[in-house]
């Protein structure tokens, strides 16, 4: 494996730990505490977003520290027990609900991989047409492609330095298109040539693409950070992109239904929006709980739109053609932060992110039933997850640089 450098474990492991909670207003640096490790940290972690991160991140054990340490870096041995040490007495894991198990009769096999960058991130996860699995490298500033059969890995490095690469999806044509949140761009990879193709945003958003999604024209549809909604005709390399009707929204995921029309979540409100593929107008939808912070959405072959509720703990489905709205309290609980979710025919799949260890979830709409089961590594945060052409999933788990393939069994 790739040997990184102890900055990589940095800013991948302690920032990417953060809670979403700590991620607001710059608050003053901490100070660290002394002790055996102190150094090692504190020549490093200055290039991140500062040490009061650290302070607010969820926190490990011992064992736990080492896991992600090994995920991360490759540090000799000695080091790692001294950096293990040191932050599991001072940054110790912090109360986190512990993962609610729901027996069923559906079986799953989970099987992960550690990707070849350590300190990687990886981020989107994409089934890819021919069963390969890709994931953006966000910190390493790749892509990666998995055979699942062989586990062969291969990374293909990425055009402009610190890209932030984020969202995946392919093209009819086999290439890979991925978002470029840190540099403003949507990039193109063939995979034959590993020519990387860039089309910049135009002058105004200030942050860039977040999540991709192609309709079944062949028009790329993104959501920006910058509280917009953006469109790419890869054919002529037109671009566009157009304001949410409500202020300070942060449009996160996306899809489209099977009228070619595509739908987002708004992670800053508790917003559901749809946009007119001829026109770009947006409508927006209000739902019912203020507190409501959708992050990710699936749709269901009867263009019923499934969220998972980050903040509040549940899964919701919002009808549209009647704007009915019915929610269900995830398993895991207020604090479970539903996060990735997916739907294989109509049934959806999601991953609670806030318990632990992360748990991969199955609710069948039939008769309004869960059943859960622990993810091996513990997840990390699995941050988006992908249906496969024959009916398993694949997830990116961040916080443990790892993809997974799920292959469910059973009666589902």
């Amino acid at each position: 494996m790739r040997k990184g450098p102890l900055l990589t474990f940095v800013a991948a492991s302690l920032c990417g730990a953060v809670s979403a909670r700590a991620q607001g207003p710059q608050r003053q640096p901490v100070q660290l505490p002394e002790g055996n490790g102190k150094e090692l940290v504190e020549a490093t972690y200055a290039s991140c977003h500062g040490l009061n991160l650290l302070a607010n991140s969820a926190g490990y054990t011992r064992e736990g520290w080492e896991l992600v340490l090994s995920s991360m870096v490759a540090l000799p041995r000695e080091q790692t027990a001294v950096l293990a040490e040191y932050l599991a007495k001072n940054f110790p894991e912090k109360p986190r609900p512990a993962a609610v198990l729901v027996p069923g009769n559906v079986t799953v096999e989970i099987q992960e991989w550690v990707v070849p960058s350590l300190g990687s991130r990886p981020h989107d996860p994409l089934a890819a047409a021919d069963g390969s699995i890709w994931w953006t490298g966000q910190w390493s500033n790749v892509l990666g492609r998995l055979d699942p059969k062989t586990g062969a890995m291969k990374e293909y490095p990425l055009k402009t330095p610190q890209s932030g690469p984020h969202g995946l999806d392919a093209d009819q044509a086999g290439n890979i298109w991925y978002t470029g949140v840190s540099k403003r761009h949507v990039g193109k990879l063939d995979p034959n040539t590993g020519e990387v193709t860039e089309y910049f945003l135009p002058e105004g958003p200030a942050r860039g693409p977040h999540t991709p999604i192609f309709d079944r024209q062949g028009t790329l549809w993104f959501t920006l950070q910058s509280g917009m909604v953006g469109r790419l005709v890869p054919a002529t390399g037109e671009m566009k992109v157009v304001p949410t009707p409500s202020q300070n929204t942060y449009p996160y995921g996306i899809q489209v239904n099977s009228q070619g029309v595509p739908w987002y979540v708004d992670f800053r409100g508790n917003r559901i929006g749809s946009v007119d593929p001829a026109t770009m107008e947006i409508r927006e939808y209000v739902l019912p709980d203020p507190a409501a912070r959708p992050r990710r959405l699936a749709l269901t072959p009867d263009d019923l739109v499934w969220y998972t509720d980050y903040a509040r703990g549940y899964l919701g489905r919002f009808d549209p053609k009647t704007g009915a709205i019915r929610e269900w309290p995830s398993p895991g609980g207020r604090e479970s932060r539903p996060y990735g979710i997916a739907a294989v025919g109509n049934t959806i799949w999601y991953s609670e992110s806030g318990v632990r260890p992360n748990t991969l979830v199955r609710f069948d709409p039939r008769i309004e039933q869960f059943q859960t089961w622990a993810i091996p590594s513990g997840g990390g945060v699995v941050r988006n997850m992908m249906a496969t052409a024959d009916g398993n999933l694949v997830l990116a788990c961040s916080g443990v640089n790892r993809v997974a393939l799920v292959e469910i069994g059973g009666n589902d």
